[in-house]
């Protein structure tokens, strides 16, 4: 019996397909005591996490190990002051310390807020001025000491620094505290409605939203490891994600351990496909799961043999059908799209036992009660737009959707008005149960009487073999109220010119409907962008 069991109670058809799925738990449950270390007593020498990096560098820790190493971190963290509720941010890279601090802020009962190393000082005042952070812990690699010491005296705050691996000037090593630290920690007594994790979301406009989520939320990624990602007891699972973004969350730690399998992490700054598929056949990495630009390089690079891969999965932007095509034609495994957003855990997905249709996000996890609805708030029939919403329980409390956003009821009202979730994307079904993404509600393109999604003119877009990257917004048309215009980064081996112009839009508007066409072209040599690399459509609708 797998440890997630002891957590849920999950119904499936002769496929393996999921059709109900409900958690139980207790009122303290905590993911550090009651998994970390409960794997830690029951299987000890059992794989938690394999790490390696570029400089060809290889540790592979037991479940012990990370009872051993959290507990010891831990400690010099409470010997620091950090308790219950505090708030430490963690900016490590991929560095392995991340799993240690992550599981010891949980036994703590801290809240822990993953950033990326690649925020700038600006960056770092405002998240340390909105979360009133007691400590941060980071890497020595990429500046990022000096850029943290900096936000901290502009921020006015007095927050604990630690570093790890080395030390660094106004830090204290964190490495080295932890080697006179005791292996033993007692158990500090948290609920499961506690916060546990603070995410401040990218946003698309405006500053970013800090997300908030309790202890039942590495549960609710039961479902994201075991029916999506398809991790397997005894396999080793390989997220390709930085552990600033929540992807990491998703990927890289709860759901993964509480059906049984082992982390892989790959140590990198500069993605390299052939890498990434070298250290997948040097592990025996058995599931992937990777952002559609990952396998837009493989299979524009060329895809090896990967014999020990059982099945890959792929979130956070458009997948263009031609990859689905070619990836599955070498490799024979589909590409099973998922999604779901920072505030929550994964919403729709190809699911296992379920064939995987390209473009499609799948059909709604037996976890959620989701439904597609109007403005008005009706329900919408298939072949519609309608946004999606989360119904919650009668209980009125759902598991995996975050339970507030930092110091902002007021939005976090507004987004739960009338009684359900609003997630603000658009989307449709089919006939076939199937749901299809329809872009952001903010983003929907009113032209001619007619409502386009820019994320079904884009995977148009992105078959044309000189396109690269592609955004599609509208821009004023007195004819049509809005012209759909696209804005396009082209291969190395193009370059912009009339005629190419002419090419994409024939090439385009002979696959698309009339009301659908693209009336402009725009050629760019890069789309701006969020800091998780979120193209910006607002920003280029000003510029027009």
């Amino acid at each position: 019996m797998s440890i997630y069991q002891k957590y849920c109670t999950e119904i499936t058809d002769e496929r393996g397909s999921l059709e109900k799925f409900s958690l139980k738990y207790p009122d303290n449950f905590n993911f550090g005591y009651d998994v970390v270390d409960a794997l830690a007593e029951e299987t000890p020498d059992k794989t938690a996490l394999v790490w390696c990096n570029t400089e060809n560098e290889e540790h592979i820790f037991t479940f012990s190990d990370i009872r051993k190493y959290s507990n010891q971190m831990a400690n010099v963290f409470h010997s620091a002051g950090i308790a219950r509720g505090d708030r430490v941010m963690l900016v490590l890279k991929r560095h392995y310390e991340y799993w240690f601090a992550a599981v010891a802020l949980h036994k703590i009962g801290a809240v822990m807020i993953p950033a990326t190393h690649m925020l700038t000082v600006s960056d770092f005042v405002y998240r340390i001025k909105a979360s009133k952070v007691k400590a941060i812990v980071c890497t020595p690699q990429n500046e990022v000491p000096e850029k943290v010491k900096a936000a901290v005296q502009e921020a006015g705050g007095a927050a604990k620094l630690w570093c790890v691996q080395s030390d660094a000037e106004g830090f204290e090593n964190l490495t080295a505290a932890m080697e006179t630290a005791s292996e033993d920690f007692s158990r500090v007594q948290t609920l499961a409605t506690d916060p546990m994790l603070l995410y401040f979301t990218s946003g698309t406009t405006g500053y970013p939203k800090g997300v908030i989520h309790d202890y039942t939320y590495p549960l609710a990624h039961i479902v994201t490891a075991k029916y999506w990602q398809q991790a397997e007891e005894g396999g080793l699972h390989f997220t390709v994600a930085e552990t600033g973004w929540a992807k990491a969350s998703w990927g890289k730690i709860y759901g993964q351990w509480l059906v049984g399998s082992a982390v892989m992490v790959y140590d990198f700054d500069n993605f390299d496909p052939k890498q990434l598929t070298t250290v997948i056949n040097r592990y025996g990495v058995t599931s992937f799961c990777a952002p559609p630009t990952v396998y837009r390089y493989l299979v524009r690079k060329g895809i090896p043999d990967m014999p020990t891969l059982k099945h890959a999965s792929t979130a956070g932007e458009m997948l263009a059908p031609e990859v689905f095509r070619k990836f599955t034609e070498r490799t024979g495994l589909p590409l099973c799209e998922g999604y779901g957003q920072t505030e929550t855990t994964l919403l729709m997905a190809n699911f296992k036992g379920k064939e995987p249709a390209a473009g499609s996000m799948g059909t709604i996890s037996p976890f959620y009660h989701i439904e597609l609805r109007s403005k008005n708030g009706e329900p919408t029939p298939a072949g519609e737009i309608g946004e999606v919403v989360i119904v919650p329980p009668e209980n009125g409390r759902q598991p995996g959707v975050f339970c507030a956003y930092l110091d902002n009821e007021e939005q976090y009202n507004y987004v739960w008005r009338g009684g359900v979730y609003h997630t603000g994307d658009a989307a449709y079904v089919d006939e076939n149960g199937l749901y299809w993404f329809h872009g952001r509600f903010d983003d929907i393109i009113k032209t001619g009487g007619f409502r386009v999604g820019p994320y079904e003119v884009e995977n148009v877009l992105m078959e044309h073999p000189a396109v690269v990257e592609c955004s599609v917004i509208g821009v004023p048309d007195t004819l049509r109220g809005q012209a759909i215009k696209a804005v396009v980064v082209l291969g190395q081996e193009y370059a912009p010119s009339k005629e190419l112009e002419l090419e994409i839009k024939d090439f385009c508007n002979q696959k698309l409907a009339e009301y659908k066409w693209i009336r402009i072209v725009e050629f760019v040599t890069e789309m701006p962008k969020t800091i998780s690399g979120k193209v910006q459509k607002h920003v280029q609708r000003k510029q027009g």
